[in-house]
C-alpha cells in the first residue's frame, strides 16, 4: 500500500489543471484492475468512439457531444486507459458529468472477481462520492466520511485517517477532502493520478448508454 495522503492531491485545486474543469461540471473517475478498457466498454455496453489523444482532447470531444444535445442527454462519453498498479494493470476511466461509477450494476459486474473504486463530484452542487467494490460486492462508500454505508463500512477507517479523513466526521478544515479522497483511492490501488498521467494518455473512448429503467 502507498503512503499517499491529501498533500498528494494539491495539484487538483489548480486554476491551470485540467482536473478544474471535472471539478466545475462534475466528474466520476473510477479505477478497475484486471479489466482492459475495452472490455470495461464491453461490460458497461458503451459504443466505441475512437481515441483520443490527452485530456484536453476528451474534454473538446465532450464538449461536442454535448451540443448535440438541447437538455443533458442520459447517456455519456467516457475515456478510458491502462495504467500499473497494485496487483497488475488498471484501467482509469475518466467522464465528466456520467455516472458510471454510481451505477451499482454496472460496478458490481466490473468488480466481479477483482477490486473497483470510484469517486466523483457534481460540480457546482455540494455531491460527491466515493465506492469500494471488491469481487462484486459494495465494500465501502460515502458521501460524508461519517456517512459510510456497506459492507463493511469502518473497515477503511484507519487508512482514511492517514490520508486526512476523520470517520467520526470532525472536518479539517486545513485539509482538502476531495484530494485526501484521491489518496485513499490510491491508497487501494496503488495508482497515483498526476495531471501530466491525466493531460497525456490516450484514452479510448466508448459512449455508455442512459441506464434502462428498472
Amino acid at each position: 500500500m502507498t503512503s499517499a495522503t491529501a498533500a498528494d492531491y494539491g495539484w487538483i485545486r489548480s486554476s491551470s489543471s485540467l482536473f478544474a474543469y471535472g471539478l466545475e461540471v462534475g466528474y466520476t473517475l473510477t479505477l478497475v484492475r484486471g479489466v482492459s478498457p475495452s472490455e470495461l466498454f464491453r461490460i458497461v455496453g458503451a459504443e466505441p468512439r475512437g481515441v483520443c489523444e490527452g485530456l484536453d482532447a476528451l474534454i473538446e470531444e465532450q464538449r461536442e457531444y454535448l451540443d448535440g444535445y438541447e437538455e443533458w442527454p442520459e447517456g455519456f462519453l467516457a475515456g478510458a486507459f491502462t495504467v500499473r498498479g497494485e496487483g497488475g494493470d488498471w484501467t482509469l476511466a475518466m467522464e465528466f458529468g456520467g455516472d458510471l461509477g454510481t451505477r451499482p450494476r454496472l460496478m458490481e459486474a466490473l468488480s466481479a472477481g477483482t477490486r473497483a473504486v470510484s469517486h466523483s463530484s457534481n460540480g457546482g452542487k455540494p455531491m460527491d462520492f466515493f465506492h469500494w467494490y471488491e469481487d462484486g460486492e459494495l465494500r465501502t462508500t460515502f458521501e460524508g466520511p461519517a456517512d459510510r454505508t456497506g459492507s463493511t463500512p469502518d473497515e477503511l477507517n484507519a487508512v482514511m485517517t492517514e490520508v486526512g479523513l476523520d470517520p467520526s466526521g470532525d472536518e479539517d478544515t486545513d485539509v482538502d477532502t476531495k484530494a485526501a479522497v484521491l489518496a485513499l483511492t490510491e491508497r487501494l490501488t496503488g495508482v497515483r493520478v498526476t495531471e501530466v498521467l491525466l493531460a497525456e494518455a490516450k484514452y479510448q473512448v466508448g459512449e455508455v448508454p442512459e441506464e434502462p429503467a428498472g
